[in-house]
């Protein structure tokens, strides 16, 4: 076996290819730089202005207010372990719009999971007077389930009462299912996620009665129409973004001042397209079980956005709430890359830093929402929630089905598009969204006929 001298010992063929491959999705380089002012460290200058700003911030502001104090210490601790980040945390698999802003966000997500172990550790109050110092307000938020009806007069179905549903919810929904289906780009995976999802309100509707809804709402405005039509407009993207041909030119090489704008804001795009197939027909068990437990997680992620403002108390208009969507959104993109690759190459033995990190901070959410929620969690029926995993396990092998009676058709699909004949793409994309969507959800109308009691 070729082996590669390392300093003091000898690399075998196998670990120079496990250590690229893993370098890939958790240390991606930058390739062709042409500016190389922005990619060259600049550390030297970087610690100039911050013990500068230091200085200037210790010593010429008033220090007299207690809590303006801790408010500039708080800030300023996060900007210095932010400017850390960028010195040393890793790149993760994306370099666009530059590496210096993912490994910002990495630094995020691992002050943010600092700050739920530091959580988990205090008490009831602590949280409250904490909650109550970020935002005084809070003193008088009220739960959106003591203040509202839900499911109410279900069999009066009029125009008005639907076109009412459209809200700025039904807007996210929209929009929040075009960005996963960008990320997770499949069908099947989208609509076994949308569906499951539906059926986690219904067996979770004891604990939280905002998950109670109107058939017609959660089956035609919710799965059909919101997520359906985000999972078809992602996957269109998908689609094309995958027909492109990444070439990109120096923007010194460009000579016209509005080729140059154009490159410059094109440099917020991919640099290129990964075509993802989750599961094919000779998918190992270990694969199979790897995206069921994916599917797992997600489910858990979109419980805890639920389970925090109902336990916590927090309005969903509150920046708390939409503030952390974001955030999780933003940290999804490299966790679901990573996690990818850990699953379909073979020669990547570990996941990386950002996918490690993000699967800390879902538990750790969930754990405190347990600690903190243990009056309401006492109420939990455990025969709702065996069902629920019974459902999720039905649901994925429907989907798992699915997916293998697609894998030959979207190889010869993508050679079809490849050969320049575009023109029926969308609505060949729509067929395969609806086939997906009402297969999966027949599938789970099944299973929930044949397990609930």
């Amino acid at each position: 076996m070729a082996s590669v001298y390392s300093g003091s010992h000898t690399l075998s063929k196998d670990d120079v290819n496990y250590r690229m491959h893993f370098r890939m999705i958790n240390e991606q380089q930058v390739e062709d730089i042409t500016i190389e002012f922005f990619y060259r460290p600049h550390t030297i200058t970087l610690l100039t202005c911050t013990v500068l700003s230091l200085m200037y911030f210790a010593f010429t502001r008033d220090d007299g207010n207690p809590d303006s104090n801790l408010w500039v210490g708080l800030i300023l601790v996060i900007s210095f372990f932010l400017v850390i980040s960028v010195l040393a945390f890793p790149n993760g698999p994306f370099t666009r719009p530059h590496p210096a802003i993912w490994r910002i966000v990495f630094g995020l997500s691992v002050l943010y999971f600092l700050f739920l172990v530091f959580i988990i550790f205090l008490n009831w109050q602590q949280v409250k007077q904490l909650m109550y110092w970020l935002d005084p307000n809070l003193r008088y938020a009220k739960r959106e389930a003591d203040i509202m009806e839900y499911a109410v007069n279900c069999h009066v179905i009029t125009w008005e009462r639907i076109l009412s549903h459209f809200d700025i919810f039904a807007f996210s929904h929209f929009w929040g299912w075009g960005m996963k289906a960008l990320l997770i780009r499949s069908y099947g995976l989208c609509w076994t996620i949308s569906i499951t999802w539906e059926l986690t309100e219904l067996f979770f509707m004891h604990l939280l009665p905002n998950f109670a809804e109107c058939w017609w709402d959660q089956v035609i405005l919710d799965i059909l129409l919101c997520n359906g039509g985000g999972i078809w407009l992602g996957m269109t993207v998908c689609r094309f973004l995958e027909m492109r041909t990444y070439h990109w030119a120096s923007i010194k090489d460009i000579h016209t001042t509005t080729g140059k704008i154009k490159r410059a804001v094109l440099q917020f795009t991919p640099a290129s397209w990964t075509y993802v197939r989750w599961l094919d027909p000779k998918s190992s068990l270990q694969r199979v079980m790897g995206v069921y437990l994916f599917m797992i997680i997600w489910q858990l992620t979109e419980l805890n956005t639920f389970f925090l403002k109902h336990i916590f108390v927090f309005p969903a208009s509150h920046a708390l709430s939409w503030c952390r969507i974001l955030f999780v959104g933003i940290i999804t993109a490299p966790t679901v890359r990573q996690y990818y690759a850990y699953l379909t190459d073979t020669q990547c033995k570990r996941v990386g830093t950002q996918c490690w990190v993000f699967g800390a901070i879902a538990f750790l959410e969930a754990l405190a929402c347990i600690k903190f929620g243990q009056d309401l969690f006492s109420k939990t029926q455990i025969l709702y929630v065996i069902l629920w995993l019974l459902c999720l396990v039905r649901s994925f092998q429907c989907e798992n089905q699915l997916l293998r009676s697609f894998a030959v058709r979207s190889t010869s699909k993508c050679s079809l598009y490849s050969s320049g004949l575009r023109g029926n793409q969308i609505s060949v994309s729509l067929q395969v969204s609806v086939y997906s969507g009402v297969s999966v959800l027949l599938c789970s109308v099944s299973t929930w006929q044949v397990h609930l009691p």
